[in-house]
């Protein structure tokens, strides 16, 4: 069982650390990751939607942690994220129903802690 709010913060944390390291590289990250993010055809929540599907389906639970954070935050509610876990099963299989467990007890923590 994982602590995933717990994870979410010790990754703002690393990539902080991370940044001190290799600024330039996490800078062009950052603002990639802020103009990705901007509202388009395509809004931030159905972005942080499909973030989350690609993260399950490659197995990242700190991605997960990320994204189901971030999707709450921007307005996704828990049928979209269990739809968007069942998406990510379709494309990825037996491992991505694993990973889509995770993303659940990482959506419970979230909501436990009022993450909205």
């Amino acid at each position: 069982m994982s602590n995933f709010p717990e994870h979410y913060d010790n990754l703002l944390e690393l990539m902080q650390k991370l940044g001190k390291g290799i600024p330039d590289v996490m800078s062009g990250f950052s603002e990639l990751h802020k103009a990705v993010s901007k509202d388009g055809a395509l809004d931030k929540k159905t972005k942080e939607l499909i973030a989350l599907s690609i993260a399950i389906t490659v197995r990242c639970n700190g991605c997960i942690a990320y994204h189901i954070h971030d999707a709450l935050k921007a307005g996704a509610n828990r049928e979209e994220i269990m739809e968007t876990v069942g998406t990510a099963i379709l494309m990825g299989g037996g491992p991505s129903v694993v990973y889509g467990t995770e993303a659940l007890e990482a959506l419970e923590q979230f909501e436990e802690q009022g993450v909205s």
